[in-house]
């Protein structure tokens, strides 16, 4: 019956979301796929937590569409998300909750899963609010300054930003999903998504595909073709690493080091 519930809640908010635009026909189907696997296999808490990554992070990228505008020549995709997108943010989390079913009294998991949703909400945060830094980003590998919206760049209210997405996690899940060691995961939950939203940064500074547009004379991630309809040539990184790639290893990362603290501290 829960399994029936969270399916059917998955596909509710899965089509409001479409409707309102914050999803694509196939963001929305693998919304519904992760969210009703996360809501019926891991119950309310789980979804407490996906949803407030999802409703948070929908939020921000709405309100600051318009000062984003002006960098959509930057990022290979729109503020619609689509069916890569939503597995690149939900899908390790949407694993860890079919784990959990079959092994429940793995505290792991849910730290693995708390960890894992800080660190996209963190930078999902961080990649909305960073616009807001009047100071231009810093390259996280060297330092360099660089243009706003460019991969791997980092920026002071960027990161103070990801701190507090990664802290909303972690209230929502030391709140639903209380231990006696509440304090602890919190810090652990915080420390996780921060660091993974970090690693988002050095993945996009270093094996991240960036590819030019000759027209534009720009750093771009879109392929094959830019904002203006030239075709973009490869200029670092790996091909087949792009932003969801990245934005996976970010989810990874912070289920790696939640559970990795957690082994360590409790």
């Amino acid at each position: 019956m829960q399994l029936i519930i969270g399916v059917l809640l998955a596909i509710i908010i899965a089509l409001l979301a479409w409707r309102a635009g914050s999803l694509s026909r196939s963001g929305a189907l693998a919304a519904a796929i992760t969210g009703g696997l996360t809501f019926g296999l891991g119950g309310v808490p789980w979804a407490i937590l996906l949803l407030s990554f999802f409703i948070s992070s929908s939020i921000l990228t709405r309100s600051f569409s318009k000062r984003k505008a002006g960098l959509a020549e930057k990022f290979s995709k729109g503020s619609q998300r689509d069916w890569g997108q939503v597995l690149a943010n939900g899908g390790l989390g949407a694993l860890l909750a079919v784990a959990y079913s079959i092994q429940p009294q793995s505290e792991w998991l849910w730290l693995a899963f708390a960890g894992a949703m800080a660190a996209v909400n963190a930078d999902t945060w961080s990649t909305e609010l960073g616009v807001l830094s009047p100071v231009p980003p810093r390259v996280i590998t060297s330092w360099n300054k660089v243009e706003r919206g460019t991969s791997g760049g980092i920026t002071l209210i960027g990161t103070l930003a990801a701190t507090g997405g990664a802290a909303l996690i972690a209230i929502m899940a030391v709140v639903f999903y209380p231990t006696p060691d509440w304090f602890s995961h919190l810090v652990i939950i915080v420390l996780a998504g921060l660091v993974g939203s970090l690693f988002d940064s050095v993945l996009g500074a270093t094996i991240q595909a960036i590819f030019w547009c000759p027209t534009c004379s720009k750093e771009t991630e879109r392929h094959p073709l830019h904002t203006c309809g030239t075709h973009t040539n490869q200029v670092r990184g790996w091909s087949w690493v792009n932003n969801d790639v990245v934005n996976f290893g970010c989810s990874l990362m912070g289920a790696i080091l939640a559970w990795g603290f957690g082994f360590v501290l409790l």
